[in-house]
């Protein structure tokens, strides 16, 4: 499936690979020959990965089944198109059962634990709040949602603790769920990702899905090394806030409201809706996370970093609940903080120092 961006979404993701890029190319250093590369938009994002030690006809035989299994994920996951997921919702609404594959049965099943575990401020339940916010778009206008449909929608209080599975028979006991797996999707690719690539006899690669990084190995015998971007770039001149090594198997996810947001009347509405209150979370600027290897790093980096966005000064309690040890917060005062396990991982540009 191609995904079609407005111009302002395509210069947002050109910037903010141009930053990736020259993050993996330039602070890694020089290597013995550079890696090969493939490139794609799939989950309505730019996607890149990075392939050494191989010929070339391996590494691209092995990332093209990587790029067919991401937009497999995209259409079959898919919140506003016609998908499984949309199908399932829209049955939902009807107040009837539907029938998913054991896939998606088991996801919904983690994402539920996840919820759960977060207290629901992780809760991909909430589709039809990300609609009416305008989220659910490859295009989004600046307009708030209109004030009866949002408040009556709240009091309904849709989450995915509603849903109920029976084998692979799902009901809800809420009509107003929808699920909209946007914020956990990302991560659960680049673990399938890393499965492919392993199968395929790749040792060494880095996978990026729109800032969600997972590395395999080395670059030719040098630890990857990638920039986390500011979300506020200019403040730091455009350079990345800081840059790490991601060891074999880590992966790095961040969440921030720089990506999909809208401002009106001087304020910034983010995409990253708090379930509790039903509005974009306003405490937080980004959350970095880094997790580390095992068959699930890239699912809880990319799932686990939206919690801890949107607890806003109780990000710290989020993290010790979810048992995130390296997490870095950028809040909404542009002050930098961050867990002793992440800082000991971060070289920082001098401009964006931690705080004491």
């Amino acid at each position: 499936m191609r995904i079609y961006l407005t111009r302002v979404e395509q210069c947002s993701l050109a910037r903010r690979f141009l930053l990736f890029g020259l993050a993996c190319a330039v602070l890694s250093g020089c290597a013995p020959s550079a890696p090969w590369r493939q490139e794609s938009f799939v989950f309505g994002t730019r996607v890149e990965l990075l392939i050494t030690g191989v010929p070339e006809e391996k590494a691209l035989a092995a990332g093209g089944q990587v790029l067919a299994e991401f937009d497999r994920l995209h259409r079959t996951y898919h919140a506003w198109q016609p998908s499984e997921l949309s199908a399932l919702n829209a049955a939902l609404a009807a107040g009837k059962p539907f029938d998913v594959s054991p896939e998606f049965a088991g996801y919904i099943r983690q994402a539920q634990k996840i919820a759960a575990d977060s207290g629901y401020l992780f809760d991909p339940g909430i589709g039809r709040l990300i609609a009416l916010w305008g989220f659910q778009s490859d295009e989004f206008k600046a307009h708030l949602p209109d004030e009866e449909a949002l408040t009556a929608l709240i009091q309904q209080r849709p989450s995915i603790a509603d849903l109920q599975l029976n084998g692979l028979r799902v009901t809800s006991r809420n009509p107003s769920v929808a699920l909209d797996f946007g914020g956990y999707l990302k991560g659960v690719a680049l673990d399938r990702a890393a499965q492919i690539l392993r199968a395929a006899g790749i040792q060494n690669a880095l996978i990026n899905i729109g800032g969600n990084v997972m590395a395999l190995g080395t670059k030719n015998g040098t630890p990857w090394r990638v920039g986390i971007q500011h979300p506020r770039p200019a403040t730091v001149g455009g350079a990345p806030l800081a840059s790490l090594e991601l060891h074999d198997g880590e992966a790095l996810g961040t969440s921030g409201d720089y990506y999909r947001f809208f401002e009106l009347n001087g304020r910034r509405y983010c995409h990253l809706l708090d379930p509790h209150t039903g509005y974009p979370a306003t405490g937080t600027q980004s959350v970095t996370i880094l997790m580390p290897p095992g068959a699930t790093a890239g699912m809880n980096s990319d799932a686990l970093s939206k919690p801890l966005f949107i607890a806003g000064d109780a990000w710290l309690d989020q993290a010790r609940a979810l048992g995130v040890a390296a997490a870095l917060k950028v809040g909404a005062d542009g002050t930098v903080s961050a867990t002793p396990a992440m800082r000991a991982r971060l070289t920082m540009t001098p401009a964006a120092a931690i705080a004491d």
